[in-house]
């Protein structure tokens, strides 16, 4: 008669399983006289061969595992590396064609002004000067002459000439201010000489002065730049005050 078993006892098992097994187990243990696991009754289990392929076989290691040398063959090829056998690529970036980017225009745009063509036979300051009638080279030229006239002839060519001949009346105005401030200190100078008796200063003034609108005169036929920026304020005070006669 099977015992009373509650709704709380789960154990699917036979209470004697355990005894029986333990009964089978002595049972083979006594019979071969070795260890259980070497031969195991009633199944298919045998005792397994040892062979020298064990933990003491290997002198470089102390695990089981076979050493892996290079003499075992090449591993699996890499997609990433190519072959030997094919020679190596080495990249090389595109060639750009070399090109000139900036192309200047063919011509110039309509709009733009363009100063008239010159005459071949123009030569600057042959020009004639409005209100005078001289080429300009002579009228930029007799203002700088080293005598008291060339006040007189810069203060004539302020009151005759218009102010578009802007390069002669910058010339006059600038050479009478220069002429003016020569003039001014030769005064002082020989009133200084008639009371001391001592005439050097003065000699060497005259030839300094003489030298340098020598000087000035071939700069200005040559048609170079002569400009003394000590002379500015009183050169634009005179231009403005001179004006000329319409």
């Amino acid at each position: 008669m099977e015992p009373k078993r509650s709704k709380y006892d789960t154990n699917p098992l036979d209470e004697n399983v355990a005894e029986r097994a333990q009964e089978s187990w002595g049972h083979t243990s006594s019979q071969t006289g070795g260890s259980p696991t070497e031969n195991m009754g009633g199944g298919a289990t045998r005792n397994i061969g040892r062979s020298d392929d064990t933990v003491q076989g290997y002198s470089e290691s102390e695990a089981p595992t076979r050493r892996i040398d290079d003499s075992l063959g090449t591993s699996y090829p890499s997609i990433f590396v190519p072959p030997t056998s094919r020679p190596s690529a080495t990249y090389q970036p595109p060639r750009v064609p070399v090109s000139n980017i900036y192309q200047p225009p063919p011509a110039p745009p309509p709009n733009i002004y363009q100063p008239p063509p010159v005459p071949v036979s123009y030569k600057p300051g042959s020009n004639k000067v409005s209100g005078l009638g001289i080429p300009e080279k002579w009228a930029v030229l007799l203002p700088y002459l080293p005598f008291y006239l060339a006040m007189v002839v810069a203060i004539v060519e302020l009151l005759l000439v218009p102010r578009t001949e802007t390069r002669v009346r910058f010339h006059a105005a600038q050479a009478l201010t220069l002429q003016i401030g020569i003039t001014a200190v030769s005064t002082l100078l020989t009133v200084g000489g008639v009371l001391s008796g001592r005439w050097t200063g003065t000699g060497l003034f005259s030839l300094a002065t003489t030298v340098f609108l020598i000087i000035s005169m071939i700069r200005v036929w040559k048609g170079n730049p002569h400009h003394i920026p000590l002379l500015d304020e009183p050169r634009k005070w005179l231009d403005e005050k001179i004006k000329p006669r319409k």
